[in-house]
């Protein structure tokens, strides 16, 4: 019974084929592989009784490709390129300049640098895949913590990094809340916002799992003047309370970013002096696994780089 199972031929023997396919001449090939006739001669009948097929036709006067070595020329030609190259594919594996980066990403940090930075990286880096996932915080830390994600810009109160301990952190950047109102209400209007007022209105807001440092940060300004506030609606994406805002369901905190976000019906204001001491802030960062492998390293350096270019101009 012949066996199914392909013969598994070492490269040193496709290199010698291809050495005497390219010469046609024992004696050239051999000095081209640094070797004697006799061995190389020897290693030819071998591949060819493996194959269990003729690869050269050969008398006394010529050497000549048989069909079947002729067929082989183009792909062991191939094969052996590709050997080539698989010390610098995996070097350059290491470094993190190949390969697939997991990248997650909250809603607001799309409306700042984010698009900018991923220009410039796939610049940088032709040979890093992202694939971009939108995401909450949570959601983005539960698949650091299944190894299903690389890396992920993540919305949280300044000073509340702790959350983030176990993952390697690079701060991406500080914004004030800013009030997102219902167009057409006083408080979108008035010279002189009363707190009073304004904490009396009802509040559309994320639920606090989604980034509990930055919910207690809203609501503690609120405790912080006496007042318990309304909380009229719940909801996920800072997009979809901006639309619930338009809607008229009450105010909502919002990054300054998502001023960029324009929907008939919303105004946006910010708090003016008089009411800003303790106000709620944000706080976006770049968290990654410290095993998430060279590839996310590599774009942490790359926009910790950006930012610093970003500072020095």
């Amino acid at each position: 019974m012949n066996d199914p199972t392909p013969p598994l031929i070492e490269l040193r023997a496709w290199r010698q084929f291809l050495a005497l396919a390219e010469t046609l001449h024992f004696g050239q090939a051999a000095q081209r592989l640094a070797m004697t006739q006799p061995p190389l001669t020897m290693a030819i009948q071998q591949l060819e009784s493996r194959l269990g097929v003729a690869l050269f036709e050969r008398n006394r006067r010529r050497v000549a490709l048989s069909p079947a070595g002729e067929a082989l020329v183009e792909p062991v030609r191939h094969l052996l390129q590709q050997a080539a190259a698989l010390p610098g594919v995996a070097q350059a594996a290491g470094r993190g300049a190949v390969g697939r980066l997991r990248l997650g990403f909250v809603s607001t940090v799309g409306f700042g640098p984010l698009p900018g930075w991923l220009r410039g990286f796939r610049q940088a880096e032709p040979g890093v895949q992202v694939v971009l996932k939108e995401a909450t915080t949570d959601v983005q830390l539960q698949a650091l913590s299944r190894g299903e994600a690389d890396a992920g810009f993540v919305l949280h109160a300044p000073g509340a990094s702790a959350a983030l301990a176990p993952w390697s952190r690079l701060s991406v950047g500080r914004e004030p809340l800013v009030l997102a109102l219902p167009e057409g209400t006083p408080l979108a209007t008035t010279r002189r916002l009363k707190v009073g007022e304004l904490l009396a209105q009802p509040l559309v807001i994320f639920p606090r799992v989604i980034a509990p440092s930055l919910y207690d940060a809203v609501l503690g300004y609120y405790h912080r003047h006496g007042v318990s506030p309304v909380v009229v609606q719940e909801a996920i994406q800072m997009q979809t309370i901006v639309n619930l805002v338009s809607a008229g369901l009450g105010l909502a905190w919002v990054p300054r970013s998502m001023m960029q976000l324009q929907r008939p019906g919303v105004a946006y204001r910010a708090l003016p002096t008089s009411l800003s001491e303790g106000a709620p802030q944000c706080e976006t960062s770049l968290v990654w696994a410290p095993d998430s492998g060279a590839v996310a390293g590599r774009f942490a350096a790359y926009v910790a780089a950006a930012l610093a270019g970003a500072a020095r101009h």
